[in-house]
């Protein structure tokens, strides 16, 4: 179990018991915290309260959070498109719909339990039973190149590629409206929405993110473009069009989704992926072709 003390100060006093315990934990989400507190978690002068109780000038707040269970993610036989693979990594160009790993609602029918099935224990450990070999992510509805690291040396030296900005992410999106420039860069920082805690949001003090794109033709009524992340923030393309009011379409989160077209989440493919392998020393690069909804979709526009 572990314990956290806070003080309340002058900057604090007057906010939800909630609200501040999610500001000061980065890793608890807040209707976690709520579920904290009411099963009796946390103590504020060592009495129980309510998740919407306001905190007061020198207030001592008191939360225990309870070891998590160890949970067993298990492999199963799912089909995935394996692109390249050898002792290294292995390059999946990832379906739409399929979430990458297990989380609270989602324990099976995940990349994961795709990969433990055909890697057996051959993934690496850095994170954790949940992650393993999972060096970065793509949304649940967003298809895709995606790398899966098989051995924590690979890990580390793909990661340490992503925190450098070295690796070629190049997707592919449609969007709302017609977007007038050919070629452009959005530079605006990403943080969690401080209004809606499920969104990512432009913020002042969130996180450095930058998106290049290239407009590959124009419709009617909508745009499709190429986006290559030198930045790769949760989010961070759908917000990023967001903020210039070309939202993607049929994204359920960040546009008006449009049933017109039957879409099942925001028409956005991870197309090209580039690095520096692990092993070889050399920048090797994979491309994958547009998926089907993709493809129908361009050729309805």
């Amino acid at each position: 179990m572990e314990k956290y003390d806070f003080l309340v100060d002058e900057n604090h006093k007057n906010e939800r018991l909630d609200y501040f315990l999610s500001q000061n934990l980065d890793n608890e989400s807040r209707s976690y915290i709520k579920s904290l507190i009411k099963d009796g978690n946390v103590f504020v002068n060592d009495k129980k309260q309510k998740p919407s109780y306001k905190i007061l000038l020198g207030d001592k707040i008191t939360i225990d959070i309870p070891t998590p269970k160890e949970l067993e993610v298990i492999a199963e036989d799912i089909s995935i498109n394996i692109v390249y693979e050898d002792d290294d990594l292995i390059i999946v160009n990832k379906k739409q719909g399929m979430v990458v790993h297990p989380a609270p609602g989602n324990y099976e029918g995940t990349l994961v339990n795709a990969l433990l099935y055909h890697c057996k224990d051959n993934l690496s450990s850095i994170n954790g039973v949940i992650r393993p070999g999972i060096v970065h992510r793509i949304d649940k509805d967003t298809s895709g190149l995606l790398m899966i690291a098989k051995n924590n040396k690979s890990h580390n030296f793909l990661s340490e590629q992503l925190k450098t900005h070295d690796i070629k992410r190049e997707y592919h999106l449609i969007v709302h409206g017609i977007v007038k420039e050919d070629e452009f860069s959005i530079n605006k920082p990403i943080g969690r929405n401080k209004k809606n805690r499920l969104q990512m949001a432009i913020e002042k003090d969130g996180k450095n993110a930058i998106t290049h794109f290239k407009v590959l033709k124009r419709f009617s009524n909508y745009t499709y473009l190429k986006a290559t992340l030198e930045t790769g923030r949760t989010h961070q393309i759908r917000v990023h069009m967001k903020s210039i009011n070309h939202p993607l379409l049929g994204d359920p989160i960040y546009s008006r989704n449009n049933s017109k077209y039957k879409l099942n989440g925001q028409v956005l493919h991870a197309k090209t992926l580039g690095f520096i392998h692990p092993t070889k020393l050399e920048f090797v690069e994979f491309d994958s072709e547009l998926p089907d909804y993709f493809k129908k979709l361009l050729d309805i526009l």
